[in-house]
């Protein structure tokens, strides 16, 4: 699990090769944008919803989205049996991490988890020597998002001043790390399918 520091979010300008952030925060005012819960599958007030937290900074979290997320989605997400909500926690470099979810807020509509997840991807580019500012404009181009409109995203004040505040909401429910799992509000250690099966299906055979 990855710690996260609000104390790194608090800058008032940090640098990634040109690209400026302003004071952390997050849900951009750019197209797309939403500063609530991203959500997929079931309605909200589902029986079973899953929440997770996560940074796209986050190694763990990232091996989680490549090697249980497909199957998870197809068992549960994709049969609306169970409302999975993710909650964004920039984990260090949070410049990067803050930049990655802004990029995702403002993505096209239905394009949210998609960036995330080429976010994540990208982890392994960043390992081999890709700065992670060429990544984030990629994605960006590649959810029809031109340079201007990246630059925005990515120091939209108001969308910072919003990430701030779902960082603060996650710490005030005790939330200290990346990746972190909630079935119906209890935490779950065991995040592999077979764990996180154990804790959704008696939920949904209560039904």
């Amino acid at each position: 699990m990855r710690a996260f520091s609000r104390r790194g979010l608090a800058f008032a300008a940090a640098a990634t090769a040109g690209l400026v952030l302003a004071a952390c925060s997050g849900g951009s005012s750019g197209a797309g944008s939403n500063t609530g819960d991203m959500a997929i599958g079931a309605p909200e007030g589902a029986a079973v919803t899953v929440v997770e937290y996560a940074s796209v900074t986050c190694g763990v979290c990232a091996a989680w989205n490549r090697d249980v997320m497909p199957a998870f989605k197809a068992k549960y997400v994709d049969t609306n049996q169970v409302r999975f909500v993710f909650r964004e926690l920039p984990t260090p470099p949070q410049d990067v991490a803050a930049a990655g979810f802004l990029l995702a807020r403002c993505a096209p509509e239905g394009e949210y988890f998609n960036v995330v997840d080429r976010i994540m991807r990208a982890q392994t580019d960043w390992q081999a020597g890709t700065p992670p500012l060429t990544s984030l404009q990629q994605i960006a181009q590649g959810v029809g998002l031109n340079q201007e409109q990246f630059q925005q995203c990515v120091t939209d004040e108001a969308a910072l001043t919003a990430l701030n505040q779902r960082v603060d909401q996650a710490r005030a429910d005790g939330v200290t790390g990346t990746p972190t799992f909630m079935v119906n509000g209890e935490k779950v250690s065991d995040i592999t399918l077979e764990g996180l099966s154990a804790a959704i299906d008696p939920l949904l055979a209560a039904q």
